[in-house]
């Protein structure tokens, strides 16, 4: 395996479980050479297979099995396209690119290849959503009318990455509901079973603004003298351990040394009332499918959970289900019955992330076909370019 990008998710989860399930990663591609450095210590890359830029690796020629891209939101395309002509089969970090426009080069380019592109949809392979799937296919509550879908972003996460981290402007990294609700939205799809056929959407900044600011805080959380303040960085990141997520992203070097000095000198130290992003905080979407499901999503940061709910409304039945929890309530309108279902949800992602590589894996060494066709997962894409011309505009926008 390559691994261009070797940030938390390229390194610290799909490499981790590549290596894991009896992959190799030999060849890494990082423009930061001290995280570059100490990802090649971790799986014993000598120096000649460390690049700084995927132009030097790709002019090796091919030299590994499949390729795995996990750089920055808007640096997806050009290495896709290049490991495409070099036909390996890509794992690619969503979301996929940043314009509507990139989204048929891809396709055109998967389809002119000998490699194929899978795009990091964790969601389908988790436990949970699988069995929400099971139900639909199952009939046994009647025809699927809608979803009413909730992704409940916890305060503090929407701070960490969307305030303070690497998804706080839209442009260069993609729009928040693209950003954050790409899975959710292929979730949608996915339950659905057709692409869509119109979206609408409203959203807005509706805190975390400069004139949000409370009197007399200071412009870092470890110098601010405000109290029971819900953005407070030292609330935040000081009781976890620095090892692990959100901290390994503050922090990469693990230690509580790095993170206190991460706190007092970066962007995840400094107040989140400053105006230092334009990504709206709370979103409602509407979709209609091809096939006649209607699905509502609401996106919100002024949520204590961080996870998802559902409700899946049948014509003979309805399934409440939420996700951190683990559980899922069937209800049959015509027998009464109610079914209580607990599945499990550990791992990050749900268990999304392990099961993405598994699968993946299994089809690199033929014992699988593709997670996902490219053309299905760009669906996500194309729903949220759309919303996010919607919540601007006003205006419905229709794709079929």
């Amino acid at each position: 395996m390559a691994v261009i990008g070797c940030g938390n998710r390229g390194a610290d989860v799909y490499a981790r479980h590549l290596t894991r399930l009896g992959a190799r990663v030999t060849h890494l591609v990082d423009a930061h050479r001290a995280r570059l450095g100490q990802v090649a210590a971790r799986h014993a890359v000598p120096p000649e297979r460390q690049f700084t830029h995927w132009d030097a690796f790709f002019a090796q020629g091919r030299v590994a099995d499949a390729v795995v891209i996990a750089t920055p939101d808007d640096l997806h395309v050009q290495p896709c396209l290049l490991a495409l002509q070099a036909g390996y089969h890509v794992l690619l970090e969503k979301p996929v690119c940043l314009t509507e426009a990139e989204l048929d080069v891809l396709l055109a380019a998967e389809h002119a290849s000998r490699g194929s592109v899978t795009v990091a949809h964790v969601l389908r392979t988790t436990p949970f959503f699988r069995a929400l799937r099971d139900v639909v296919a199952g009939g046994t509550l009647g025809r699927l009318v809608g979803v009413v879908h909730a992704e409940n972003v916890a305060y503090w996460h929407y701070v960490h990455s969307y305030v303070r981290g690497n998804w706080r402007l839209s442009p260069p990294s993609a729009p928040f509901v693209l950003a954050k609700s790409s899975h959710d939205l292929d979730i949608l799809r996915w339950l659905a079973g057709s692409p869509p056929a119109w979206v609408m959407a409203t959203g807005d900044t509706f805190a975390h603004r400069r004139e949000d600011r409370p009197a007399g805080a200071a412009d870092r959380c470890l110098d601010c003298e405000v109290r029971d303040c819900r953005a407070d960085a030292r609330r935040t990141y000081l009781p976890r351990e620095p090892d692990v997520w959100p901290n390994s992203v503050v922090a990469p070097d693990g230690t509580r040394e790095g993170l206190l000095r991460a706190l007092r000198n970066g962007p995840y130290g400094a107040c989140a009332f400053l105006g230092q992003s334009n990504q709206p905080d709370h979103c409602s979407l509407q979709v209609a499918f091809v096939g006649g499901v209607r699905a509502t999503l609401t996106v919100s940061a002024f949520t204590h959970n961080n996870t998802r709910t559902l409700r899946l409304h049948f014509t003979d039945g309805e399934v409440r289900a939420h996700m951190e929890l683990g559980e899922l309530e069937v209800h049959h309108f015509g027998t009464g019955e109610v079914r209580r279902e607990r599945v499990e949800t550990g791992g990050t992602h749900g268990g999304g992330d392990a099961g993405l590589v598994t699968g993946w894996l299994a089809f690199l060494r033929g014992e699988a076909g593709v997670p996902t066709p490219l053309h299905e997962s760009l669906d996500s894409h194309r729903m949220a370019f759309a919303a996010e011309r919607a919540r601007l505009s006003g205006q419905v926008q229709r794709l079929a």
